[in-house]
């Protein structure tokens, strides 16, 4: 695979889109977010996403097992309610269907999350499907984090 345009040649557009995503994620379980992020990236199929969002999930302790099983977190008791109503909401988001996000699916995110923290998982959903969309479309490789310095 080919990439269509090199992204980090143009980090000057992408530093709007980098400071949404910061702002968002204020307030919220860094856990969650790191979560959101590989799920919605695993629903777009975002291998540099996928790569860069689980790295940093293992750097800040996250387990190997719940990242691999994270496509099956309905299944799995690694995950707790607040977590799953977090993945659910990412996926209604990032897999829009007509009429929108079900009743259900979103009773069960305010059951756990206050309105503040809804408003922030939403806008953080919106920003990793952003960076999705910009990297499977542009063809970027992980091979792009070779050069991106890992967190000690």
């Amino acid at each position: 695979m080919t990439t269509r345009v090199d992204t980090l040649s143009h980090m000057d557009k992408l530093k709007p889109l980098i400071g949404f995503a910061m702002a968002a994620h204020q307030g919220l379980d860094p856990t969650i977010v790191r979560l959101v992020e590989i799920r919605a990236s695993q629903i777009n199929g975002c291998a540099v996403c996928l790569a860069m969002h689980s790295r940093e999930a293992r750097q800040a302790g996250e387990s190997e097992e719940r990242i691999i099983l994270l496509d099956a977190f309905r299944e799995s008791e690694l995950y707790s309610d607040r977590e799953r109503a977090a993945l659910e909401w990412t996926e209604a988001l990032t897999r829009l269907e007509p009429g929108g996000a079900s009743y259900e699916v979103y009773a069960n995110l305010k059951a756990h999350f206050s309105e503040d923290e809804q408003v922030k998982l939403t806008l953080s959903i919106g920003a990793i499907n952003a960076f999705n969309r910009l990297n499977v479309g542009f063809r970027v490789s992980p091979a792009v984090l070779k050069d991106v310095p890992k967190a000690a």
